[in-house]
């Protein structure tokens, strides 16, 4: 799992003790990390008893099952007729259906899990996904396996030329369009990058997206840090960066509407108690990971700035614990590290909202004052925040982050340390 990690938690068991399983085939999920790894067998066999069940954390090391890796019967009934078939019976078989299958006669799996070894014997044989669908899944809470598509390549894909009863003429039907891809360097994704692009893409496609824009005069905060970050340092031995000052803004502003501090779970909306703050952080290898400040309502700037402090020194020397990186409720990103004006980040799942800071750029400003307007220069920021449209109306979205706003604009300059 890697030298840094000391434990991880099992999220879920695919097959029952007494279950036979085969080469490949994944037999449970485990979250290290933001990490989710599937475990997969490393040869055919039975589970003979399963130790520690989902949602418990389990140190790296420690025993979670015990399995025979002696071949079953199952695995041997499973695995030799597709030894002796050839794509010559297998065609032979195809030619005795005498017309298409209509989909209303075929009932769908409902568990839309497919695991990769699956999907790498699908993509051999051109099987798509409404095809895989179709065949009956024997696995652990109607999982798909792969004697299970094996069994239905040998019977000839019965369901290979199912045909819709009619086509809804306002469904939207991904193009099959072939791009020029170039060529140059190839880099293959390690696994880490891979589960982030998972995660991204399920996030799009499981929230709707919406993001708020605010813009927020930080001059009086930016000249209070600058006067006093030396102080800071001297009494706490803690540099004082803009991210505590961020995270107290945010805390504070999800204390006034807890609403946006929250999760989704089916058609339930889970309103969270604690205020962690996760801050997408840049690891040495490129990637991005999630740091948790913990209770961050609950927290002055010092103990703020020593948490900050100590989980981005851990992501730059890979030295994050599963405990940094779990429980958080609302995250942030601060792109302006990277010389962004703004960006429109997307939403860490399982929670409704992400916030992005811009750079904070000086620039000539209209103020009113007592005399009239006047142009000064001010130290500016653009705040975006992205949220699931789901449970997050465009009021409480475009509140929130106005209130974050606020927070920073009304700093108080005689503030001590």
């Amino acid at each position: 799992m890697g030298e840094s990690i000391s434990e991880g938690t099992i999220i879920n068991w695919l097959v029952a003790e007494g279950d036979s399983f085969e080469e490949g085939e994944t037999l449970l999920e485990v979250a290290t990390d933001k990490v989710d790894n599937e475990i997969p067998a490393p040869a055919a066999g039975r589970v003979i008893k399963i130790l520690h069940g989902a949602k418990e954390v389990i140190a790296v090391g420690q025993t979670i099952a015990l399995i025979s890796l002696e071949p079953t019967q199952h695995s041997e009934e499973k695995s030799t007729p597709t030894a002796k078939k050839t794509p010559k019976d297998l065609a032979k078989k195809k030619k005795k259906i005498a017309a298409p299958i209509q989909s209303n006669q075929i009932k769908a799996n409902s568990n839309t899990f497919i695991s990769p070894l699956v999907l790498s014997i699908a993509k051999e044989h051109h099987i798509s996904f409404e095809e895989l669908a179709r065949i009956p899944a024997t696995g652990h809470e109607g999982r798909l396996r792969k004697s299970d598509v094996f069994a239905y390549l040998n019977d000839g894909r019965p369901f290979q030329f199912t045909q819709p009863t009619a086509v809804d003429p306002t469904a939207y039907h991904i193009p099959q369009l072939k791009f020029d891809k170039g060529t140059g360097t190839v880099v293959k994704m390690d696994r880490m990058r891979q589960m982030i692009a998972d995660h991204m893409v399920y996030s799009k496609h499981t929230s709707p997206h919406v993001t708020a824009y605010v813009e927020a005069d930080l001059t009086e905060l930016v000249l209070w840090r600058t006067q006093h970050k030396e102080a800071f340092q001297k009494k706490y031995g803690q540099k004082l960066t803009f991210t505590p000052l961020f995270v107290e803004a945010v805390a504070k502003a999800i204390a006034d509407f807890p609403n946006i501090n929250a999760s989704v779970d089916g058609e339930n909306i889970i309103v969270k108690q604690d205020i962690n703050i996760g801050m997408a952080t840049a690891l040495p290898s490129g990637n991005l990971i999630v740091p948790v400040v913990k209770n961050a309502d609950t927290k002055n700037l010092k103990t703020l700035a020593t948490d900050v402090n100590a989980l981005v020194q851990k992501a730059r020397n890979n030295a994050l614990t599963g405990d940094d990186i779990k429980g958080s409720t609302f995250t942030i990103s601060n792109v302006g590290t990277f010389g962004s004006v703004m960006g429109t980040p997307i939403i860490n799942q399982p929670e409704v909202a992400i916030l992005a800071f811009g750079i904070i750029k000086k620039r000539a400003e209209v103020l009113t004052t007592e005399k009239g307007d006047e142009i000064a220069i001010r130290s500016m920021m653009y705040l975006s925040l992205s949220f699931d449209h789901r449970v997050v109306d465009g009021f409480l979205g475009g509140s929130f982050v106005k209130r974050v706003a606020d927070y920073l604009e009304k700093f108080d300059p005689k503030r001590t340390i």
